[in-house]
């Protein structure tokens, strides 16, 4: 099958099978909507990273997809781990990952934040802003840190995910001296050593220039950081953001290619600028987890407009996925139940939620006949969907099953009705 789907996926007597799980079945023992997590995929993703660089080298993006089962698989296979935020964190000591390997991101870390990073011994932090390296001084924290810069590149991507332009609300600009600043004051933090720096450009990258030329102007701003600080990089990461396929005519970036390329890239540039060359990181988070994931719907009502549209609604949409509401992102469809049904017209595949543009689809061929009852499948959907979801209209928030040769695990429950009551109070303060 395509690479949009998993790559155990494949169909049996007309029936999407996912880990060798028959995906009709699964919907009627758990529910739509639902998440089907492929272990297989994830596992292969993430040693292909490992296998292009070295796993120590790779931290996984939590934000992507993070719950403890996955925090779980990543520190059994010797990845380190990416998290942005307590939350994040929290989910992390609760897999039991070694704190070692985990490297906190964020804009704007709270002194609470910190104060964890530092009582959980997080092993590096990314700073990204002059007030968090004065509570990094003010919470005593001791860790290694990477100064966050961005280097004036726009990569070819939507703009919502573009960060590394200088107009971002992260890191620091190389502009008028402002990272220089920042990594002289980083320097003088009692505890810390400043271990290199850090720079992401953006996400759903699939024009690999964009890295040669942020590489390009990290080495000058370590070039005249050596000369003014006498600063020399250990460690340079580089993010993620690598491209992969959401519908038939993209194609998923090959991890060996995308670590040599940069890799190629970072010795070129910092030799012709005679410094050291440091150890590379990544840190893939779509690239491990998008294709590994896909969302089953059931189909409530299919509402043909003669000469205009046919709408396909289901039940789920921006709720479970946000993405395509928040910034055009595309995908594919099938019906999981009939995959052998000719493919028909193109319709939309809407949500059911209040808000018109609330649509998962606005072109995709399905059978002429979809009718209410009909099984619909949404690949390439393990990243940046159920990490973004939300109780918008007071849905409950879909359950995650984890697949692997036949069997199925619940590695996230679905949300009930009591689970959305739960924190609400009555007017007068008191409890349901």
């Amino acid at each position: 099958m395509h690479e949009v789907f998993p790559d155990s996926a494949e169909v049996r007597n007309g029936r999407l099978f996912v880990g060798g799980c028959d995906t009709a079945e699964l919907a009627e023992r758990f529910g739509t909507p639902l998440i089907v997590f492929d272990k297989g995929t994830f596992t292969a993703r993430a040693r292909a990273f490992a296998s292009a660089l070295a796993a120590e080298q790779i931290f996984y993006a939590g934000k992507s997809f993070c719950c403890v089962a996955v925090c779980e698989l990543v520190r059994d296979l010797g990845l380190g781990l990416d998290v942005c935020t307590g939350g994040e964190l929290a989910t992390a000591v609760a897999a039991g990952f070694p704190p070692e390997r985990i490297i906190f991101h964020g804009n704007n870390k709270s002194a609470g934040e910190l104060r964890a990073a530092r009582d959980s011994g997080v092993g590096r932090i990314v700073v990204d802003s002059f007030v968090e390296i004065d509570r990094l001084v003010e919470e005593s924290v001791a860790t290694k840190i990477l100064v966050r810069i961005t280097p004036g590149v726009e990569a070819h991507t939507h703009e919502f995910v573009q960060t590394g332009q200088e107009d971002s609300k992260f890191g620091f600009t190389v502009a008028g001296g402002i990272a220089l600043d920042a990594l002289r004051k980083a320097l003088e933090v009692p505890g810390c050593k400043v271990v290199g720096v850090h720079a992401h450009i953006g996400s759903q990258i699939f024009e690999l220039a964009a890295f040669d030329l942020a590489v390009k102007r990290i080495a000058l701003f370590l070039d005249e950081a050596r000369e003014e600080l006498g600063f020399e990089a250990h460690e340079l990461n580089l993010g993620g953001g690598f491209g992969i396929a959401h519908t038939g005519d993209e194609m998923t970036l090959d991890p060996d290619e995308v670590v040599a390329r940069v890799r190629g890239a970072v010795e070129r540039e910092f030799e012709t600028h005679r410094l050291p060359v440091p150890a590379t990181f990544f840190e893939p988070g779509r690239a491990m987890v998008g294709a590994a994931g896909v969302t089953l719907y059931r189909v409530g009502t299919v509402k043909r407009i003669p000469g205009v549209r046919t709408y396909v609604s289901v039940d789920g949409g921006m709720s479970d996925n946000i993405r395509p509401a928040l910034y055009g992102a595309r995908y594919e469809a099938v019906l999981a139940n009939r995959m052998s049904a000719a493919p028909g017209p193109r319709v939309s595949v809407a949500g059911k939620h209040c808000e018109s543009g609330d649509l998962l689809i606005r072109d995709v061929h399905l059978p002429d006949d979809v009718a209410p009852g009909d099984l619909l499948c949404v690949p390439a959907t393990g990243a940046y969907t159920y990490a973004m979801a939300s109780n918008y209209n007071r849905v409950p928030r879909p359950p995650v099953v984890m697949v692997e040769n036949g069997r199925a695990t619940e590695i996230v429950a679905r949300e009930t009705h009591l689970d959305l009551l739960r924190l609400d109070r009555r007017a007068d303060g008191s409890t349901l």
